[in-house]
């Protein structure tokens, strides 16, 4: 039985003014699974991530045509709570952003601001429980037990990448965006964070923009190859690396452009 579509898109254009940077994308992201999105550098894939929660919104001069579900309800729609859609679609950036806080404060900032699906984060003891719970899940909570009241400013970059994850786990999401979260982390973080992935897609339908085909070959279950803005080939993992449909995508994928 295929898994459950989370995410649909269909004939997604989206332009930055006059410029038209993603070309009819269409694709459907399974539950509970890692899709990778690789390609060039300025060939769409970031901006495509972006779009799944409304963060171009953010952008000035963006305009989008196509149609974006999430569970089955467009996340256009007239009256769509776009902060409820960030809290469920969460986003981790390229490089660790901790805030100037504490490693308690940082996880603990979503549930105070938004409150928790399941607890009030008033209740100071359920609120221990959501930064104990969010740093376990990430993967953190041994390295940094002793040290929940210093500055997060004070982790290594990859404690601090885990700790942006943490703090977007914190709010109970249902989707994970990674902007090529491994991109400046040294090889040692970088697979602390592919082997967290792995873990994490038990509970979360993840979506990652790559530049590092093999870390693609070693996390996704889906490969989604972007040129221009166009989704040239989407497909389980193993097809687009061992048998591409589409000629650039095989150009690609064994070095001979990109």
């Amino acid at each position: 039985m295929p898994p459950a579509v989370k995410i649909s898109v269909r004939d997604l254009d989206l332009w930055y003014g006059s410029v038209q940077a993603l070309r009819k994308v269409g694709a459907d992201i399974a539950s509970r699974s890692i899709t990778a999105l690789i390609g060039p550098s300025g060939c769409g894939k970031s901006t495509f991530l972006r779009t799944l929660n409304r963060m171009n919104d953010l952008i000035e001069g963006v305009r989008v045509e196509g149609v974006v579900e999430y569970e089955g309800s467009s996340i256009f729609a007239p009256g769509a709570d776009v902060i409820e859609l960030r809290k469920r679609i969460g986003m981790v950036f390229q490089k660790p952003n901790p805030f100037p806080m504490s490693v308690y404060d940082n996880v603990a900032y979503g549930p105070r601001i938004h409150g928790s699906p399941s607890r009030r984060a008033a209740d100071r003891r359920a609120l221990d429980e959501i930064v104990e719970r969010s740093l376990e899940q990430a993967a953190l909570l041994e390295e940094v037990k002793d040290r929940l009241h210093k500055p997060a400013l004070g982790l290594s970059g990859g404690q601090q990448q885990r700790l942006c994850i943490a703090r977007v786990l914190a709010v109970e999401p249902d989707v994970l965006l990674m902007d090529e979260p491994t991109s400046a982390l040294d090889p040692i973080s970088t697979s602390k964070i592919e082997n967290l992935l792995e873990e994490l897609k038990k509970r979360y339908t993840i979506v990652i923009v790559t530049h590092n085909m093999q870390q693609a070959g070693r996390v996704s279950d889906a490969v989604g190859f972007f040129l221009h803005g166009e989704l040239v080939e989407y497909a389980p993992t193993k097809e687009v690396f061992f048998n591409p449909k589409d000629k650039r995508t095989e150009a690609y994928i064994s070095g001979r452009f990109g």
